[in-house]
């Protein structure tokens, strides 16, 4: 097998399969890396009930399986035709989730690329999607393709917390920026890095209407908290080599203000941080790539400590 490094990317029928062969074509020229191609096929569970030590169910596994290997293989011809090194396998395991975590530790790759699409409220509340599981553990980056193609010099949207807020490490502020200036060099890119806070303007409003006669100095307060997230956002954005002008600060829920932010960009690639969460804390604060992932309009690269990277 080749020494170069893997993308190991997710076909699935029913979501894109077209814009993520594009997407994985261009990443694995830009990156010179090889792919391996799975394809999830449709569930053969109804083929094992007590039916399944027949030869007309076993003959029938069998041609599906002949089948889904031959659809696989025409989508790997497309990259072939681009010079791509590809290798192909077809998976029927579930959970999906599993069964890609599964492979991850098979093929050993340095990012897995996946199509995304709309989470309704359910699943993001009792995460069980695959898309969710795969943001709280799997191992290396986590690319998810949304848009239909790459412009040419990308903005790339960092979005950082330096304030290391919900017991965020501060060591992953500077993966994500790293990981944004890594990228950037190789596809030419220009990074900006945002970072959000809450505007304790409005809660104040609401607190002095509650707990009159007593006034609080919300004024200052936010003052002050404005001035101690400015400086250690600027503190990071100096230590990663980031452009002053390219630094932003603004007032908001992460979940509103990151989506408007990037298509105020016209971003083509948004980097964020994640975090596994366990038990009951984990379900009452979630995390902000979770509640950001759904609405934000280009593709979202998700990294996570002491990963190994595509462009280390």
């Amino acid at each position: 097998m080749s020494d170069r490094k893997t993308i190991l990317a997710i076909l699935e029928l029913d979501s894109e399969p077209n814009r993520l062969l594009k997407r994985v074509a261009w990443l694995a020229n830009s990156f010179d890396c090889r792919v391996h191609l799975v394809l999830f096929a449709p569930d053969d569970g109804a083929l094992l009930g007590g039916f399944a030590l027949s030869n007309e169910a076993d003959a029938i596994r069998r041609e599906l399986h002949s089948a889904q290997e031959s659809l696989v293989d025409e989508f790997a011809q497309r990259l072939r035709a681009d010079n791509i090194d590809v290798d192909t396998s077809v998976l029927m395991q579930r959970p999906l989730g599993d069964a890609i975590l599964e492979t991850v530790s098979a093929v050993s790759p340095t990012m897995v690329v996946k199509a995304t699409q709309h989470h309704s409220v359910a699943e993001r509340r009792i995460m069980v999607d695959t898309d969710w599981q795969l943001m709280r553990v799997c191992p290396v980056p986590l690319w998810f393709v949304k848009a239909d193609s790459m412009p040419e010099n990308p903005v790339i949207v960092a979005a950082v917390d330096p304030t290391h807020a919900h017991d965020k490490p501060a060591a992953l502020d500077h993966e994500i920026v790293n990981t944004a200036n890594a990228v950037a060099k190789i596809i030419d890119g220009d990074v900006h890095l945002v970072h959000t806070y809450e505007n304790l303007g409005k809660i104040g409003t609401a607190a002095n209407r509650t707990f009159v006669p007593v006034t609080l100095p919300i004024d200052e307060i936010d003052a002050r908290v404005r001035a101690e997230h400015r400086a250690a956002l600027d503190k990071l954005a100096a230590d990663c080599g980031v452009d002053s002008e390219h630094v932003h600060q603004l007032p908001g829920r992460s979940n509103e203000i990151l989506p408007a932010f990037a298509r105020s960009k016209d971003a083509g690639l948004f980097i964020m941080g994640a975090l596994a969460r366990w038990g009951l804390k984990r379900a009452i604060i979630g995390s902000t790539a979770e509640r950001v992932i759904d609405h934000i309009p280009c593709d979202t690269l998700i990294v996570r400590l002491g990963e190994q990277q595509l462009w280390s």
